[in-house]
């Protein structure tokens, strides 16, 4: 009562403020309410057994296929020549078995598989994690607002003396450290992309090496023309006949017809993948899980036809035997059984489209134990028949049965090739938007699943050098050798990040990071010794891709920081602009001006360059800064950010546009419309914030960041457009009313859209320093200028209409 009467009796005013003042605690929960829901949209789901079952079965076809195929060609690698001694096989069979063990099952299903960005797997998700939990990230264009989306998921809470605190500070202290962690990761990724290439070489070739065991004269010496048929696009057309041509042409002539074959196969696979997998998944998990039951199944059977004393092999013990009675001959032999666990990182770099729980499920319970009955199985076969080591696969498989297992093999090891295939597109895509490799075209191939996506440029390289790979070593051995050799380099790399993530993200205790790191290292440093011993039979080929890879995606990230730190040194100050006055002493054309900037803060150095060169500028102006998060994906609600630049009467902003490394700018057909309506939305809630309260207590304003405490920011009002649905309704609902001055400045904002819009884009040539020593001028003026040369102009990826683009040149040295 006393609450109601002290109503009656107040001032319209007072009325006001309380009415207000309830608005602010509604609309206060109401955006509460909606973080709360995008943010468990974006966690993992409990999934009900049903679908988990379903998910699991799903992951066979995409997750599984390369570590499956691995049958195929271990014990030919392992033993090159005929087997004298039976015990060899158990020797061989159980360290295949504790391998399969340690890497795939417990370091990575069990382990690594959890250290996925939301989902997301591969090296660069692991680098987004540490980019989130420290200061490590090359390029520092990041604000604080960026760790409010619902998917940055970062623990700020650190103990300032435990010993996360201090390798976090060691990590950030020094610019080597973070140049260090980035070329490992990059080196990392280099490898993964040499599996793109050699995954499909070994695959391919060994299924088809199936013929030869069904017709002996089917050997390297023998040619057989062939005639085949695509329908398939011109380009793709165009480049696959050129590539059969010219490998006819050089290798051909003194090739057989099982190398004919995979070539075939190759080109029919990487011509297809415009298509995108989508169009083909269906298939993949039905033809894995049967590829599985069959080799396990085949295993069973030649367990108990040829004994079961192979089995013996679950001891450890003849691992120690294997050792000392092959000595050199046994340790060199661990290049061979460790392609046992090829197709590991694969696993993890195709995480995306499952849950962690539906991917353990099917590795424990299909997975490894057909992997384990299938090598049982040969080792028994071998066991009694040593001198068919070669092909023991195919010449272990029952008459009756022998084809349809040669077709399935086929296919097993084409959806294998397309895991590591689909793994490469993943990864090149975030080296993209982490700026570490140069702008190509990415397209994505379905409507429902954002991690499937087409490299065109990428896939026709990997076709080219997978095709002169298999065509130039001819034989399984040598493939063997540098398949090896980039698995267990990606392994290492995996398991120097994986320390990290232990301390920095998880908080694990020391005694459990030492445990983890000193096994894998153990393991792996002693697979990458014997693969040492082959480097000159084919192990150098992995090492030669990823450094030329490397030395390309250092160097664009060298000349993109190069870039931002001349864009940050070289911005205008506001003091410059205010003394310009509101015209900015031009004449204000009617229009707006979208000015595209690699900076969220501050008026860039080509604008200023812009306007002392032309006598006139657009009446509104948007300086728009398209970035790139360390997080998986930047929901649609939270991904547009406006603040003013300058008083109101420049008319000028800031839109900042975020993105995660799976999500694609070019997708969002109606880019221009989405600015527009956030620009609008940001002029009714600055309206709103000035009405609502004379202090500064109520307002959405956030600090201005790091790079615009010089005062180059006229405002700082910054308001991200995840309120859009409750602000909207509640204007709706006429709960808000709209000051004259918003009327006015919105009317303005629309007549000047409606006069046209302009998208002004810096066209800079970049030029090393005189006095800059010579390896960075070979960098910079040759390599970098290169690549932006034969690399899409940023008009493309803006998806930008010729008639309304305005370049601005400039050389920046």
């Amino acid at each position: 009562m006393e609450m109601g009467s002290r109503t009656e009796v107040d001032e319209d005013g007072d009325n006001n403020k309380g009415r207000m003042w309830d608005l602010d605690q509604q609309f206060d929960r109401s955006i509460e309410e909606e973080a709360g829901r995008l943010k468990n949209m974006y966690t993992e789901k409990q999934t009900s057994p049903l679908l988990l079952l379903r998910l699991a079965f799903q992951s066979l076809g995409v997750v599984y296929g390369d570590l499956g195929t691995s049958p195929l060609y271990v014990f030919y690698n392992t033993f090159p020549e005929e087997i004298v001694d039976p015990e060899d096989v158990v020797g061989a069979l159980s360290l295949i078995i504790y391998s399969l063990t340690l890497i795939p099952l417990l370091k990575y299903v069990f382990v690594v598989c959890k250290a996925n960005d939301n989902g997301q797997g591969g090296t660069f998700a692991l680098y987004s994690l540490l980019c989130r939990h420290a200061n490590v990230k090359i390029i520092p264009n990041q604000h604080r607002t960026d760790e409010e989306l619902t998917t940055y998921s970062c623990s700020t809470l650190i103990h300032e003396k435990s010993f996360a605190a201090k390798t976090k500070r060691w990590l950030e202290k020094d610019t080597y450290r973070k140049n260090a962690l980035l070329i490992l990761v990059l080196f990392g990724t280099c490898n993964v992309i040499g599996d793109g290439i050699l995954t499909p070489a070994i695959s391919v070739l060994s299924a088809s090496g199936g013929l030869k065991v069904a017709h002996p004269r089917m050997s390297n010496g023998v040619f057989l023309p062939f005639h085949t048929h695509y329908s398939f696009s011109y380009s793709s057309l165009f480049l696959s006949f050129l590539s059969i041509f010219l490998l006819s042409l050089f290798f051909f002539p003194c090739a057989g017809v099982i190398l004919v074959v995979a070539v075939v196969i190759l080109v029919g696979l990487f011509s297809m993948q415009h298509y995108g997998t989508d169009k083909v998944s269906w298939l993949f998990a039905p033809i894995v899980f049967l590829w599985f039951i069959t080799t396990g199944g085949i295993g069973a059977y030649n367990i108990w036809k040829y004994g079961s004393s192979v089995l013996k092999a679950f001891s450890p013990v003849y691992i120690f035997r294997y050792f000392k009675r092959r000595r050199k001959d046994g340790w060199t032999s661990l290049g061979g059984i460790m392609l046992s666990i090829t197709g590991t990182e694969a696993l993890f770099a195709d995480l995306a489209h499952f849950s962690v729980s539906a991917v353990q499920l099917a590795f424990t319970v299909v997975v490894f134990p057909c992997l384990l009955l299938a090598y049982s199985g040969q080792a028994a076969y071998l066991f009694n028949k040593g001198d068919h080591v070669i092909d023991p696969f195919y010449r272990s498989i029952p008459d009756c049965i022998y084809w349809p297992v040669f077709v399935i093999a086929t296919l097993a090891a084409i959806v294998a090739s397309q895991a590591a295939i689909s793994a490469t597109y993943s990864i090149v895509k975030q080296a993209l938007a982490h700026g570490c490799f140069p702008r190509v075209k990415v397209v994505h191939t379905s409507k429902n699943f954002l991690g499937q996506i087409y490299v065109p440029d990428i896939n026709w390289i990997l076709m080219v050098l997978c095709i002169f790979v298999t065509a130039g070593f001819k034989n399984q051995s040598q493939i063997a050798n540098a398949y090896g050799t980039a698995v267990v380099l990606v392994m290492l790399v995996t398991t120097v990040l994986m320390t990290l993530i232990m301390i920095l993200v998880w908080r694990s205790h020391w005694i459990i990071v030492i445990l983890f790191t000193g096994l894998s290292l153990v393991v792996e440093c002693t697979y990458f010794s014997a693969v040492l011993f082959k480097m000159d039979q084919g192990g150098w080929v992995p090492l030669v891709i990823a450094a030329a890879f490397l030395l390309i995606m250092y160097v664009w990230h060298y000349g993109t920081v190069k870039r931002y730190e001349f864009e940050m040194h070289g911005k205008v100050s506001m003091a410059w602009i205010l003394g310009l006055g509101p015209s900015l002493g031009l004449v204000r054309v009617p229009g707006t001006g979208l000015v595209y900037t690699e900076l969220a803060s501050g008026v860039p150095h080509m604008f200023s360059h812009f306007i002392t060169n032309l006598p006139a500028i657009h009446s509104v102006l948007v300086f728009v800064c398209v970035k790139y998060l360390p997080v998986y994906t930047v929901p649609e609600e939270e991904r547009f950010v406006v603040k003013r630049v300058g008083p109101k009467n420049f008319h000028m902003f800031r839109c900042i546009a975020r993105y995660g490394y799976k999500d694609l700018h070019k997708k969002d057909d109606d880019f221009e419309k989405k600015l527009f309506d956030n620009l609008f939305l940001f002029v009714r809630l600055e309206s709103m914030m000035e009405g609502c309260s004379d202090s500064e207590e109520y307002s959405w304003s956030e600090p201005p960041s790091e790079h615009s405490r010089d005062g180059n920011e006229g405002g700082n009002t910054m308001v991200s457009s995840s309120v859009n649905s409750t602000v909207v309704s509640y204007m709706n609902m006429g709960q808000i009313s709209r000051s004259q001055t918003e009327m006015d400045e919105l009317e303005f904002l629309n007549r000047c859209r409606d006069a046209g819009v302009v998208h002004i884009l810096g066209n800079t040539m970049v030029r090393a320093r005189k006095d800059a020593r010579f390896y960075k001028r070979i960098a910079i003026d040759y390599i970098y200028a290169f690549l932006r040369k034969i690399c899409r102009e940023n008009s493309a990826i803006f998806n930008v209409p010729r008639e309304s683009l305005l370049n601005v040149g400039q050389i920046i040295y």
